[in-house]
């Protein structure tokens, strides 16, 4: 079987997200996994102390899930919380959130053009990097927005690595994902999407390698238990 792993352009992913936002969360609390991997992959980043009088961003916040988790690792820290989807932003600023919480408009790669400046204590990001044109200049970013001694928690689907983790992908993409989104939306564009960029994106260990080329150490990953074992990972880095 012949696969076409290209996925949509880079600069149509948000407008896919803005299409599917009304429908995502419903899509993926359908995935008993999905919000616990997000809290196990923010409790990874052993924020200490609560996150008392730290500085969060969350890169790629969606609708809010990985902002949630986020701050139940940390509840007293400050959250940035950044996406370039304007509708998932929309959906993720309905809800209620504490004054610690604050939502920017911006894709990650112009941050500082809204305002958005490091330095900060520790960075999430939850399924973006495969969607970026350029993943290896967003992680030098994070890099340098990082505190020394500030961690990176990447939380991200990785198959590459394991036959059997690609064809569950295969399997629950073509039997759950893209049917669902076209109940859900009558458009199954960003599902068609995500099944692609997941198997065009790097292995586990070829990540691992990006984060310690983009500076960081101590860079060490593990997944997640549950139908996404060897599907979705924990990737971690600590500035220098």
């Amino acid at each position: 079987m012949r696969i076409d792993n290209r996925g949509l352009p880079r600069d149509d992913v948000p407008d896919a997200f803005n299409v599917g936002a009304r429908a995502y969360d419903r899509l993926v609390g359908a995935n008993p996994g999905y919000h616990a991997g997000l809290e196990l992959s923010a409790r990874r980043m052993r924020i200490p102390d609560r996150g008392r009088g730290l500085r969060l961003l969350d890169a790629g916040c969606g609708t809010g899930a990985s902002t949630a988790a986020l701050l139940r690792a940390a509840p007293e820290a400050q959250i940035v919380a950044v996406d370039a989807a304007g509708a998932m932003l929309d959906a993720a600023r309905a809800k209620d959130w504490p004054a610690s919480v604050r939502f920017v408009h911006a894709r990650v790669e112009d941050l500082d053009e809204h305002g958005v400046a490091g330095p900060f204590d520790g960075i999430l990001a939850a399924y973006l990097l495969r969607n970026l044109a350029d993943p290896d200049a967003a992680l030098r970013a994070f890099r340098a927005l990082l505190r020394p001694g500030g961690t990176l928690a990447v939380h991200e689907y990785s198959v590459r690595d394991s036959r059997a983790a690609t064809w569950l992908w295969h399997a629950v993409c073509w039997g759950i994902i893209i049917p669902a989104g076209w109940w859900h939306t009558r458009d199954t564009v960003l599902y068609r999407h995500l099944w692609r960029s997941v198997l065009a994106f790097d292995g586990a260990t070829q990540f691992r390698n990006r984060l310690t080329e983009a500076g960081l150490v101590a860079v060490h990953s593990d997944t997640v238990p549950g139908w996404e074992r060897d599907v979705v990972h924990t990737f971690v880095g600590v500035a220098p």
